[in-house]
């Protein structure tokens, strides 16, 4: 909601920069969104008189204008405007200026005469004709009696366009808030002011409404009061700037007295009002009722509706002439030749405004208020304000009495002011006084240790809800910080915390993180090559789908994978590198929960990528997160790998991964070319096997012997074998071992193949002897030949 600054200290003496406006109203509830300053991007604007006009001596169309702007020479201004005459007063956008949308004036010549500004229409500064209706739409702004017409007042000053809007953010438990006054009341909770509120003065004195309406509500449960009073001898016209200033400013359009006054009102009251022109009413009778199935009515939106018997209506004898809480009949409103008007003010139920609002398809500003639940005893007031405006602005002649149907109820709720458990509730230290002297602004009153709520608070219902009130304005910056107790201190688990290492690790190594839906198509598992017969196809079906792409959760994450780089792809990116933590799901017994496994998933494709590269990132992956000791296997039983081009890793026995190039065939199915990489990883499995400790040794003090060693052995097997034999015939004397060199061809016997590795042994508490070299590497010879391998010769 929009609240006009100058509007707000009618009742609040608030004077200060928005900013600390805001913050200080924003640290007492009522959050603010922003503000903006009316006219902030008009610069350099004035008000001038003309003095003189001449025709253009070159233009039939331009005319050269004498401006008086204050102070100093007159100024030449060309313009092609018909509407001006000697002694206008208007605005005059001077050399150097800024109107609105960044618009730079600047002097220059026309039809080769100096001009040196330019004068403004309406539009140019940002107005309408709601705005100054005397005003001519297309032609220059001659400014009226309603504004300063002093040469050299800056026209934002001169025209009442220099309001400051602030806007609230709302919630929909307080009502009250949707309302000037509201606004004000916690304005002068929250500054200490006094709230200058008064009740409307009618005079009346223009006769008696007996006989003249009569009033009903057949439906109490759905609006517990409805009063109206008559106004006759209606005198439609604009309303004075002031109220049109003030409507602007809270973002509502003035069209004439009457609708300007209901408008106004509803947001100084939050009271929703309405005007029906007397004529309309058949037989002088409001009926307030459920519509019957079928009926319909025109709305002032030009719109028929069909109404049902859950709609509530506000009825003449004969038909429906308004939807109640949300809009009037277009056959009701004011005409230009209404003279009697009908002010209604009424309070509906929240729920059936709602329902019927949503209905119909329309929302309004009525029914938007009333569906947070307003106060039934705001209704008198808020008629008795629109009188007293319209004896203000002469727009007509209000009768005596009011017409009203109550069937609400005044009592104020009681609660116990109960200061102990506040305190301890709050964890504060104050009086009850105290406590009676932050709650009596927001309109509290006291009858001994109870506190009597008054019926604009719906919020508050319990001592929770009034230790709330008293924090706030108390000031929740001053209430001191405890601990929790019998809590833990918030921290990450060592889950959490390794999840993360294993993120901003993959995004070191060059990989982009992503994030799939965790349900599929049941279609994606053959796209992977997945057997019909694999358990992993029995997945959790969603009961309400999206649709059948998304019907079920995923068992395994490569398909999410394997689309993602599909995607890449086909936007025509030359390489990706992608990870996933991804979840898959993994059915367990009918009626028990799946387990919820994360995997840490890789893809990538592109001119440099081959099975190397992903294996580099798994190997520095793996090192990085200390997990060591792990087998490395070919395998040819992954359906979705290349069978020749795959590997599975495990520790002690337990799978750990698979890593490989995707099978092409699967590949094909994604519509892509060339050849595509993954790895998978089981996070549980990595997090149960990484280094927890990490130590840290001093630098060597004795010297390192190396020795290559060149091995033949069986094209079989694996290198890996072979580097662990060399670690155990080793043993602690092993600093480093590295592959440097893998040989097949004609020099070695057909099936075999030649490895050779250099390493290197260290004592950390002596020099090497001949001795000690040469026993560690005969048992390293002794292990390489229980696995199959010799001396190359």
């Amino acid at each position: 909601m929009n609240l006009s600054m100058k509007w707000l200290k009618e009742f609040v003496p608030v004077e200060m920069e928005p900013r600390a406006f805001a913050e200080a109203m924003t640290m007492s509830g009522s959050k603010v969104e922003g503000w903006e300053q009316e006219g902030a991007g008009i610069e350099n604007v004035v008000v001038g008189k003309v003095l003189s006009i001449v025709k253009h001596p070159d233009s039939d169309h331009l005319v050269v204008c004498q401006v008086e702007v204050g102070g100093g020479e007159p100024l030449q201004i060309v313009t092609g405007a018909a509407n001006l005459q000697e002694g206008d007063v208007v605005p005059v956008a001077l050399s150097g200026s800024t109107l609105p949308g960044g618009v730079k004036i600047e002097k220059g010549k026309l039809r080769g005469v100096e001009s040196n500004g330019m004068l403004c229409s309406l539009g140019e500064l940002g107005l309408t004709l709601h705005d100054f209706p005397y005003a001519v739409e297309n032609g220059i702004f001659v400014l009226g009696d309603d504004c300063i017409r002093t040469p050299g007042t800056p026209i934002c000053e001169a025209i009442g366009l220099d309001d400051t809007k602030v806007e609230f953010e709302i919630t929909s438990n307080r009502p009250d808030c949707f309302s000037v006054l509201g606004l004000a009341r916690e304005a002068a909770a929250t500054f200490h002011h006094p709230f200058e509120a008064r009740r409307p003065a009618v005079r009346g004195g223009h006769g008696s409404v007996e006989g003249m309406l009569d009033v009903k509500v057949e439906e109490p449960s759905l609006c517990p009061i409805y009063s109206a009073r008559i106004v006759k001898n209606v005198r439609v016209k604009p309303s004075p700037r002031w109220m049109r200033e003030r409507l602007r400013a809270m973002g509502v359009r003035p069209i004439n007295n009457i609708v300007d006054i209901t408008n106004y009102v509803m947001l100084e009251y939050g009271q929703p009002m309405h005007a029906f022109d007397l004529r309309t009413i058949d037989e002088g009778k409001i009926r307030v009722r459920l519509a019957k199935d079928g009926e319909t009515i025109t709305t002032l939106d030009g719109v028929e509706r069909t109404l049902t018997s859950q709609n509530l209506v506000i009825a003449d004898a004969h038909k429906p002439v308004a939807i109640a809480g949300v809009m009037g009949g277009e056959y009701s409103g004011i005409m230009d030749d209404t003279t009697t008007i009908v002010f209604e003010s009424a309070c509906f139920n929240a729920v059936s405004v709602r329902l019927t609002a949503r209905s119909q398809g329309m929302r309004t500003d009525a029914s938007s208020r009333y569906e947070k639940g307003l106060d039934p005893n705001n209704c008198l007031p808020a008629v008795d304000r629109a009188c007293e405006l319209v004896e203000l602005l002469d727009a007509g002649d209000v009768l005596d009495g009011t017409l009203m149907d109550n069937h609400a109820s005044s009592e104020l709720r009681r609660i116990p002011l109960d200061a102990g458990w506040i305190n301890r509730f709050l964890d504060l230290d104050l009086t009850k006084e105290q406590m009676k002297e932050i709650l009596t602004p927001l309109g509290c009153l006291f009858d001994g240790d109870e506190i009597l709520v008054p019926t604009y608070r719906p919020d508050l219902e319990h001592k929770a809800d009034i230790a709330e009130e008293i924090a706030r304005f108390y000031g929740y910056n001053r209430i001191p910080g405890t601990k929790l107790t019998g809590a833990s201190e918030g921290k990450y688990t060592p889950e959490q915390l390794f999840r993360a290492k294993v993120s901003r690790t993959m995004q070191a190594l060059g990989l982009s993180e992503i994030m799939t839906y965790s349900f599929i198509s049941p279609k994606y598992y053959d796209k992977i090559r997945m057997p019909e017969n694999d358990p992993l196809r029995r997945s959790i079906v969603i009961k309400n789908p999206l649709g059948e792409d998304t019907s079920i959760m995923r068992t395994v994450a490569l398909p999410s994978m394997m689309e993602t780089l599909a995607r890449n792809y086909n936007n025509r990116n030359a390489s990706a590198s992608l990870f996933e933590l991804a979840s898959e799901y993994i059915p367990t017994a009918p009626d028990q929960l799946p387990v919820e496994k994360i995997t840490l998933i890789a893809g990538m494709y592109g001119e440099d990528m081959d099975y190397f590269t992903l294996k580099g990132v798994a190997e520095e992956l793996l090192e990085t997160l200390g997990v060591t000791g792990y087998d490395v296997e070919s395998s040819a039983e992954e359906y979705s790998y290349h069978p020749g081009r795959c590997a599975v890793l495990t520790v002690d026995g337990k799978r750990l991964g698979v890593l490989g190039e995707v099978h092409p065939l699967c590949v094909q199915n994604y519509g892509m070319k060339g050849r595509v990489y993954s790895f998978s990883f089981d996070l549980q499995t990595l997090f149960e096997n990484r280094r927890q400790d990490v130590s840290y040794q001093p630098l060597p003090r004795f010297p390192a012997v190396t020795r290559d060693l060149a091995l033949v052995c069986s094209d079989k097997i694996p290198v890996l074998t072979l580097e662990k034999a060399i670690r155990r015939g080793a043993g602690p004397l092993l600093e480093r071992i590295d592959l440097f060199d893998v040989y097949r061809g004609e020099q070695i016997e057909s099936g075999k193949k030649s490895v050779a590795f250099s390493i290197a042994l260290r004592s950390p508490t002596s020099t090497l002897t001949d001795e000690q070299i040469n026993a560690a590497l005969k048992n390293v010879m002794a292990e390489l030949e229980r696995e199959g391998a010799s001396l190359r010769i």
